[in-house]
């Protein structure tokens, strides 16, 4: 069986990473992903509940935030739970395995440095790579 899901979108809100009692890291979040077609005029967006756990959890609290653009890719899961009034819900949501960037990084999050600027040999911020004289192994 196969249960793959790949979705573009945007972060409903910014992700925190929680410790689970276990000492677990996990995060959760909304999703935004609009569809590609319109429904009377009106862009239509899909809301999805995404959960990931682990090192992708932390990636994902270190480097995105709400309104970020991203890729992520995970599969789809159905959590049944009971409310607090004692009646049992079911929920799916996407557990994600990966999360990529999916838009350059913002203006001022750059450290100072124009990503539009040209560098030169001359500027603070070139780095020559020294000659590899080896031959290539293929």
């Amino acid at each position: 069986m196969l249960n793959s899901v790949i979705l573009q979108g945007r972060f409903v809100e910014t992700p925190e990473l929680k410790i689970t009692q276990s000492g677990k890291q996990v995060t959760s979040f909304r999703f935004a992903v609009p569809r590609d077609y319109k429904r009377n005029g009106e862009e239509i967006t899909d809301f999805f509940r995404c959960v990931a756990w682990g090192s992708t959890a932390e990636f994902i609290t270190k480097y995105f935030e709400k309104g970020t653009l991203a890729v992520l890719q995970g599969s789809i899961e159905d959590r049944s739970y009971e409310d607090k009034n004692g009646n049992k819900r079911s929920e799916a949501e996407i557990k994600i395995n990966n999360m990529y960037f999916s838009e350059a990084k913002k203006r001022g999050a750059n450290n100072g440095v124009d990503p539009d600027a040209t560098f030169s040999a001359a500027s603070p911020d070139f780095r020559e790579i020294p000659d590899i004289e080896d031959d290539l192994p293929f």
